[in-house]
């Protein structure tokens, strides 16, 4: 009998790109999470006192570079957890953490959070979920949104960032509206135009319990010639490959899409390229428990 350990298997996702060991869409993913952190003004730009979070959880955490921002921006959060069903990126995230020296305090972890999140009741202070419509279809919302504030305490912020439309050129435009579709198709949205998460949220987090519930919305920019606007292009670049199984999958890829690759590549190397994304950040507070006190057996 061999002693030779075998990698252990990806667990099945509803995640966009079904190969998680795609070291394009891993390198893609840690671009997105630099460009998203600068260009929405740092890691928790709405919310008033961030050092009043101790226990903080990122659920979907890819390659865990918004969770590691956090630990060393705010060093009085005594522990950040990371979760994701993909161990490619979760064995990629606990590199970047010792790279960075917070390993002490960030840890990530495989976790399947559309079965459950294995963490007692009322343990964070925060719980943070972004760009969730890459992996969550409309039907995983309740249950979800519940699950979050299981593991949040009484008091604690679930907080959701979600993207919406995009202004940009023209051949880009088109391969945005393949991705939208296919998205749509899939479940990942609610209606079949790209506000059709960012238009939701509110009644989501009202509708499944959260109260005090605030919104900050945002337009950003990504111009030619600028840092953020490389990283914009780097993140397009990369997923004209990494999604097109997607596209194949849930809608009818153009037989010129090559030739529409090739013209995005163009179009984003231009001197007067710019591209505006549309940002949605909402948060809300844990209710009371009382409630779950009083049904619950003496």
């Amino acid at each position: 009998m061999s002693n030779r350990q075998q990698p252990l298997p990806e667990h099945p996702s509803t995640y966009v790109v079904a190969d998680r060991s795609n070291q394009e869409e891993l390198h893609r993913l840690h671009l997105q999470d630099q460009m998203l952190t600068e260009s929405q003004g740092g890691v928790l730009p709405e919310q008033p006192d961030p050092t009043s979070f101790q226990r903080v959880l990122d659920v979907g955490c890819g390659t865990g570079g918004w969770l590691i921002e956090v630990a060393k921006m705010y060093p009085t959060v005594t522990l950040l957890i990371g979760v994701d069903v993909s161990r490619t990126f979760v064995e990629y995230a606990r590199a970047q953490a010792e790279a960075g020296q917070v390993s002490d305090r960030v840890e990530f972890q495989v976790m399947d959070a559309l079965r459950m999140l294995e963490f007692p009741t009322g343990f964070f202070d925060l719980v943070n979920q972004r760009l969730g419509q890459s992996w969550l279809r409309t039907w995983d919302w309740p249950k979800l949104l519940q699950e979050y504030q299981r593991v949040a305490r009484v008091g604690g912020v679930v907080r959701i960032v979600e993207s919406g439309a995009t202004k940009t050129s023209p051949a880009l435009t088109r391969f945005s509206e393949l991705v939208l579709t296919a998205l749509y198709q899939s479940g990942h949205y609610f209606a079949p135009d790209w506000t059709g998460v960012t238009n939701q949220l509110t009644r989501l987090l009202h509708q499944h319990g959260l109260q005090q519930v605030q919104v900050h919305e945002a337009a950003l920019a990504y111009r030619a010639g600028t840092p953020r606007g490389h990283l914009y292009m780097e993140d397009v670049r990369r997923s004209l490959n990494t999604l097109q199984p997607f596209l194949e999958k849930w809608t009818r890829v153009p037989a010129d899409y090559q030739a529409l690759c090739s013209q995005v590549e163009s179009e984003i190397q231009q001197p007067d390229f710019v591209a505006t994304l549309q940002m949605l950040t909402a948060w809300g507070k844990v209710p009371s428990r009382k409630k779950e006190r009083e049904d619950s057996p003496r």
